[in-house]
């Protein structure tokens, strides 16, 4: 009898050693696939994050100069682009007002800008690119007007692995389903501007 028990004890810890091992790896799996996932995720930001856009004459989050909006000038603020991906056909640009009382309003589209492009000036449109129409129905730069209080300027930069077969009357939403599987890094800065 004595012996049997023995028997069940050796046939329990060899069982519970199995199980034990074979619950390592499993939960071991999910791990290497997390790490490889977050790998992935790494790579994708650090492409992203390679690209920029900036202006000279303000600083990110900080006010608009007067001179770029309806209170000045109108004209469209300088910008400068860097990092663009070696891969990219094209350039598109973004810029909207998400606090609008009747939603996001879209002040400036623009695309297939050529990626080799480092600087938009103020006053300007780069060669061969085509601007979209805006929430005025109107292509071209829509300067910050805000009706009252302060407003955030969104300046969204893309790009893209190929030219958009669009014209100067498409909108935001043929604009943004063009672009759809076609975006290689991103870029966003943003501006003020109160009344």
């Amino acid at each position: 009898m004595s012996r049997f028990i023995i028997y069940i004890i050796i046939a329990v810890l060899i069982l519970g050693g199995a199980v034990y091992f074979w619950q390592a790896e499993i939960a071991k799996a999910p791990t290497d696939n997390m790490n490889n996932s977050n790998e992935t995720t790494q790579n994708l930001n650090i492409k992203s994050n390679n690209m920029k856009i900036t202006s000279s004459v303000f600083i990110n989050n900080e006010n608009i100069p007067v001179k770029y909006t309806c209170d000045g000038e109108g004209v469209n603020p300088p910008l400068r682009i860097e990092g663009v991906p070696d891969s990219a056909q094209s350039l598109a640009l973004i810029v909207d007002d998400p606090d609008a009382p009747s939603g996001t309003f879209i002040h400036w589209t623009l695309w297939n800008i050529k990626p080799q492009t480092t600087e938009i000036p103020e006053n300007s449109v780069p060669a061969g690119s085509v601007q979209g129409a805006t929430s005025t129905g109107d292509p071209g730069y829509v300067s910050p007007c805000p009706p009252t209080g302060t407003h955030r300027y969104n300046f969204k930069l893309y790009a893209l692995d190929t030219e958009l077969q669009l014209d100067s009357s498409a909108r935001i939403d043929e604009l943004t389903k063009a672009m759809e599987g076609h975006m290689l890094a991103s870029a966003e800065y943003m501006g003020k501007y109160s009344r």
